[in-house]
C-alpha cells in the first residue's frame, strides 16, 4: 500500500506490505488455502478464489520484507540517489480478499515440448476486493470494485514436468 497517486509506486512511497514471510520450505508469498476457497468452471470461463481473515505480517514495505527487517542503507551514487529505508519490525494483520474472473476476451492454446509446458489461456475480465487489518489501522477496497480498473486477466490450464504428456 503506497501514499501518492495509483498507478504511480515508489518503495519510498510504502506504507505497508503485507506477507505471510517464508515458510520451513524456503516458500515465499505462496500458501496453501482451503479447498472451498477456490472455484473454477474453465469451459464457462469463470473461477472464484475467497480469502478471509488470513493470518499475515505487515512489514511496512518490500525493503524490510525482502531483508528479514533490516531496511537499506541510502545509496546516494544511485540516479536519482535513494535515502535509507530504516528497518521495521513486522506487525501482525489479517487479510481478506476475493478475486472473480468472468467472461472470455481472447483464448490462446501454447505448447512448447522442448520445456515440457503445454497449455489453454483465457484473457478474461476480473474484479478484486481486498481488506486488511491490525493494530490502529483498517482497509477496506472499493466496494463493489470497479471492473474498468482492470488491466489484464488469464485463467490457465497447464502442464509441465512430470505432468507434460
Amino acid at each position: 500500500m503506497y501514499t501518492g497517486p495509483v498507478g504511480w509506486a515508489s518503495l519510498f512511497q510504502q506504507i505497508h506490505d503485507y506477507n505471510v514471510h517464508v515458510d520451513r520450505n524456503d516458500v515465499f508469498w505462496m500458501i496453501p488455502v482451503r479447498h472451498d476457497a477456490v472455484e473454477v468452471d474453465f469451459d464457462g470461463s469463470r473461477a472464484r478464489l475467497r480469502v478471509r481473515d488470513l493470518s499475515v505480517f505487515d512489514d511496512h514495505d518490500l525493503a524490510n520484507s525482502l531483508t528479514q527487517g533490516l531496511g537499506l542503507p541510502a545509496n546516494p551514487a544511485a540516479n536519482p540517489p535513494s535515502p535509507a529505508i530504516p528497518g521495521m519490525f513486522p506487525v501482525r494483520a489479517k487479510v481478506s480478499f476475493g478475486v472473480e474472473w468472468n467472461g472470455a476476451l481472447a483464448m490462446a492454446d501454447i505448447e512448447n515440448k522442448t520445456q515440457q509446458f503445454k497449455g489453454s489461456f483465457l484473457s478474461t475480465g476480473a474484479t478484486i476486493s481486498w481488506s486488511a487489518e491490525q493494530a490502529g489501522f483498517r482497509f477496506e477496497s472499493d466496494t463493489p470494485p470497479d471492473p474498468k480498473a482492470n488491466l489484464i486477466s488469464v485463467l490457465g490450464h497447464e502442464q509441465n514436468g512430470a505432468f507434460f504428456t
